[in-house]
């Protein structure tokens, strides 16, 4: 639909700002810059979907920075946002999947510190689900100078969105695309918040490219037992707008060396999972196409976006930053589409910044992760960060990285996490026999690492699912993450005991070496909190002469990680669906190097 018939739909809608704003904010601050953050939702980075942006590259990464080193945390999306929005990782969030409760958050998460630092704050599009028709207002998200939400159970509807402004009940707008609905919001707020002539923070969440899911009932009380097709409702490929829909009829889901293997990978279900027929891969191309059309309306929104900041003149003092709450897969590892696992596809996601001090053109390699994005806007507010961050701001200008160099604040890894099951898409993806269900993965969760240092030779992902089975897998000659290096050959030891006696094998003690800091680290990390999750090899070594798997894997501390073996590794006593501390085995190494060094002397190990 054009936008000049939205423009009309926007006057008869939108209510002027000044009756709307229910949270001033409490200063005003104009040289501070604005920030406007677009969230796509499901958005791949692996597939190649920015390839198929144009507007996107033109305004935001010939423009701005590509982060191209940039993971989620959670592979789901309320998990992943709130992470965003809390800058916590989800084991200190406890929001573990798609449903509530989310309490303990409207009144401690990013709007709130911005409206505190002299921000007017808005949001439209998509908060979190079940944020629903019934429950809006019970209560009304804090921290938003102005707000119109999508709500259940209409939000992942692209011809049947129902969005919620302010205080004022549900609006269907059902026959108009949603994403074209979203933009005409955002240029809205852009208007509303120059006339307030403060700085402004505002985020535009659209919905796609995820699956269009129709209308479903969902039991809050008991979600889990709540009918199966009532939870999935129809899943099928997302809707692109019909200016759209004749594009890439040629394209095809990039056909990598873990495209639909001929031998299994992965661990637990993944490795079960039967290779993937004709029928199906011809759906999941259509499937790809279709998102990567639905993609056009988002690139169209960006476009009117910078437009709408080049009218009022305040481009040039605005920061624009562009991601998603977790990536995507579609064949890959024979999976049907969907996310949740802790492969590449699903983890490594879009980051775009672009703004005063940010080098046009230029591709970041910092590690970053989204439990550092709100430590990076307070950042770029000019605000302090919380010490109770579990991420720190991302150097996104020359001084930033300069600054990070010398302080050495940077680190290489990221914590992953996952609760829960690992739920296919689309027509294939399962189905319904008499009740049973048929084709869904079993009990998905994890913990993992993921560890990337070009200049010591490191790109490692390592995991420890709930049926306690390891995978270990070097990014840099196995992309795909097909072939498992996690060692085997001695099946009667423990899995992480450490002698060259009893294993002479020259590879296995080189990957058993690294396993045994990898697994040190992820015992760290499982479970950190601030300045553990900021820094987790200073819980190892206290004395801070190690800031990196390059130094742990230093002759000299053999023994000690052999001995941290011997004391605890990760492991689950349980698979369960959410975060429930006790069945997820030992918390931390029990002690330091410090300990371990004076313990050594005195001849007490």
């Amino acid at each position: 639909m054009a936008r000049s018939l939205y423009g009309l739909l926007a006057l008869a809608t939108f209510s002027a700002v000044a009756a709307s704003i229910h949270q001033q904010p409490l200063s005003r601050v104009k040289e501070k810059p604005n920030i406007v953050f677009i969230l796509t939702d499901d958005q791949d980075i692996e597939l190649g979907s920015l390839d198929y942006m144009p507007l996107v590259h033109k305004d935001l990464i010939n423009e701005g920075t590509l982060f191209n080193r940039h993971y989620c945390t959670t592979a789901i999306c309320c998990p992943a946002r709130v992470t965003l929005w809390t800058g916590k990782n989800a084991h200190n969030t406890n929001v573990t999947d798609i449903f509530p409760p989310y309490e303990g958050h409207n009144e401690n998460y990013l709007p709130v510190w911005l409206q505190s630092g002299g921000y007017s704050t808005f949001y439209t599009g998509k908060l979190f689900n079940t944020h629903t028709t019934d429950n809006y207002n019970a209560p009304y998200p804090a921290g938003w100078t102005a707000s119109d939400f999508l709500l259940d159970p209409f939000t992942y509807q692209y011809l049947n969105a129902t969005t919620q402004r302010n205080r004022d009940p549900p609006v269907s707008w059902e026959g108009h695309y949603t994403t074209d609905v979203i933009a005409e919001k955002a240029y809205g707020f852009i208007d509303d918040a120059v006339a307030l002539d403060d700085s402004f923070f505002l985020t535009v969440a659209t919905v796609a490219p995820h699956s269009n899911v129709a209308a479903f009932e969902i039991d809050l009380d008991d979600p889990l037992n709540s009918p199966l097709d009532s939870i999935l409702g129809v899943v099928t490929p997302p809707i692109p707008a019909e200016r759209h829909k004749h594009l890439f009829p040629e394209v095809k889901i990039p056909r990598t060396k873990n495209f639909n293997p001929d031998k299994p990978s992965g661990a637990s279900w993944v490795k079960a999972l039967p290779q993937l027929n004709s029928t199906v891969i011809e759906y999941n191309d259509g499937f790809y196409r279709a998102r990567l059309q639905a993609l056009q309306a988002v690139d169209e929104l960006v476009d009117g976006v910078v437009s709408k900041l080049k009218e009022h003149n305040i481009l040039d003092n605005t920061y624009i930053i562009y991601t998603t709450d977790n990536g995507y897969h579609i064949s890959q590892h024979r999976l049907h589409p969907g996310k949740e696992c802790g492969f590449e596809e699903d983890i490594h996601i879009p980051l775009i910044i672009r703004g005063p001090g940010i080098a046009s053109g230029h591709t970041s390699n910092v590690v970053s992760a989204h439990a550092d994005l709100s430590p990076t806007v307070l950042h770029l507010a000019g605000l302090d960060p919380r010490p109770d961050f579990d991420g720190s701001a991302i150097p996104v200008t020359a001084s930033d990285l300069l600054a990070a160099k010398e302080s050495g604040e940077r680190g290489e890894h990221v914590n992953v996490e996952f609760w829960g099951l690992g739920l296919p898409e689309g027509k294939y993806g399962f189905s319904l026999d008499d009740g049973k269900v048929v084709g869904f993965g079993e009990n998905n969760t994890y913990k993992a690492l993921r560890i990337i240092n070009p200049a010591h030779g490191h790109n490692l992902y390592y995991s420890v699912r709930c049926t306690n089975e390891h995978e270990l897998y070097n990014l840099t000659s196995d992309p795909g993450q097909l072939h498992n290096l996690y060692p085997h050959p001695y099946p009667h030891q423990s899995s992480l005991s450490y002698s060259s006696e009893r294993h002479p094998h020259h590879r296995y003690q080189h990957h058993l070496k690294r396993i045994l800091r990898l697994d040190a680290l992820l015992l760290i990390t499982k479970s950190c909190a601030g300045i553990t999750c900021r820094a987790p090899w200073s819980v190892l070594h206290p004395q801070g002469n190690v800031n990196s798997l390059a130094n742990a894997l230093a002759e000299d501390y053999d023994s000690f990680y052999a001995d941290v073996a011997e004391t605890a590794s990760v492991r689950f006593d349980k698979c369960l669906l959410g975060y429930i501390k006790e069945a997820e085995g030992p918390q931390s190494v029990g002690f330091d190097f410090d300990q371990w060094l004076i313990a050594s002397q005195r001849g007490e190990l």
